[in-house]
């Protein structure tokens, strides 16, 4: 499918200067480039690169001189990387997952299948489960009974739902992604050693070996409106209560999310994040690749906690948090200076110790 460069302009709300009928089939890196490419060159640095390609026209910021670069024409966007957001959803060519019922899928009679859904092969539609209109249901997808599934869901091959989740409308599932396993909740008959570590910060006291007993998980998921999970990662579910994300959440790949957490709304969860149990996330939180986030905390609105941040205590709202574990991302900074610059001041604390001593009289 090809798209001339007004129709992309037009789509995105930006402005397009030169040969507005040109089209183009696919977005590009500037050097990749040919000649039916829209090279994406939206900072100075890939327009330099312009000219290894063959492009005929650019995604520019504002003031781009595109005819010394050559071009035949151009979309010029103030704000590059929405106005990717904008190109990439318009070229993206899709999975091309067939529409209808496969053939091989089984679905429960009570089950309840909306307009226009697509399910793909050996995919499994528990019993009273309802899939809303327009979804998509991937190859080897499984979704548990009494699972409730809103409008415009799009399930790439081999997600799971557990039973009785709640999921809003336009919820996108990555491959492999696990919602409603029970959370990791184990109890020992007696006081283990680690509630004693943890009660006293480093003493055992007196424990015995304990085999640990399993906690069932009775609660499900709630998951809002347009939230996105990306590829194996996790959401437990709840102990008593659901385990909670906002509206507008996204969740990269290969993050947990424990039992009974609650996220808010419109939040980044980055690669390998993980928040521990019934912990409570706020609205527009971002937490970094590897952060972790410790059990039963309360991480306050607009945090950012940069990537490998350890959350070991309560955050308050709008803090940027940095480090193991977290503190303010400038205390961070400072501490890590003052780090740096301790090997030198042993060397000087030696060299004065040496110039002290050698004067000083011996018997």
């Amino acid at each position: 499918m090809t798209h001339s460069i007004k129709a992309i302009a037009a789509a995105i709300g930006a402005e397009a200067v030169g040969d507005l009928g040109l089209t183009i089939s696919r977005a590009s890196e500037p050097a990749d480039a040919g000649p039916d490419d829209l090279a994406m060159a939206m900072a100075p640095k890939f327009q330099a690169d312009i000219p290894k390609g063959r492009a005929r026209a650019a995604l520019l910021a504002p003031g781009a001189d595109w005819q010394a670069l050559g071009l035949r024409a151009a979309i010029l966007a103030p704000r590059g990387r929405l106005a990717m957001a904008g190109v990439t959803a318009l070229l993206d060519p899709g999975q091309h997952f067939a529409p209808g019922i496969h053939a091989s899928a089984v679905i429960d009679p009570t089950a309840e299948i909306g307009d226009g859904v697509s399910i793909g092969p050996l995919a499994v539609i528990g019993a009273r489960a309802r899939i809303g209109a327009g979804s998509v249901i991937g190859p080897h997808c499984v979704i548990g009974a009494d699972v409730a599934l809103g409008p415009g869901a799009f399930l790439r091959e081999l997600v799971s739902i557990g039973a009785r989740a709640t999921i809003g409308a336009r919820f996108i599932a990555q491959p492999g992604v696990r919602i409603g396993g029970d959370g990791f909740s184990f109890v020992t008959p007696e006081v283990s050693g680690v509630e004693m570590a943890r009660a006293t910060l480093g003493d055992q006291g007196e424990t015995k070996a304990q085999a640990w007993l399993r906690i069932h998980s009775l609660g499900s998921v709630t998951i809002g409106d347009d939230v996105e999970i990306g590829a194996n990662s996790t959401v437990d579910n709840g102990t008593i209560r659901d385990t909670f994300i906002g509206s507008g959440t996204k969740i990269d790949s290969l993050v947990q999310v424990g039992h009974n957490v609650r996220v808010g709304t419109d939040c980044l969860l980055c690669a390998q994040a993980g928040v521990a149990g019934s912990s409570e996330i706020g609205n527009n939180v971002v937490l970094g690749g590897q952060t972790g986030v410790g059990d039963n905390l309360i991480v306050g609105d607009r945090v950012i906690a940069a990537g490998g941040t350890k959350i070991l205590s309560n955050v308050p709202e709008g803090r940027v948090m940095m480090g193991y574990p977290a503190v303010k991302m400038d205390a961070f900074t400072e501490a890590y200076k003052a780090i740096r610059r301790l090997p030198r001041l042993a060397r000087d604390i030696s060299a004065l110790k040496k110039a002290v001593f050698k004067d000083e009289p011996t018997e």
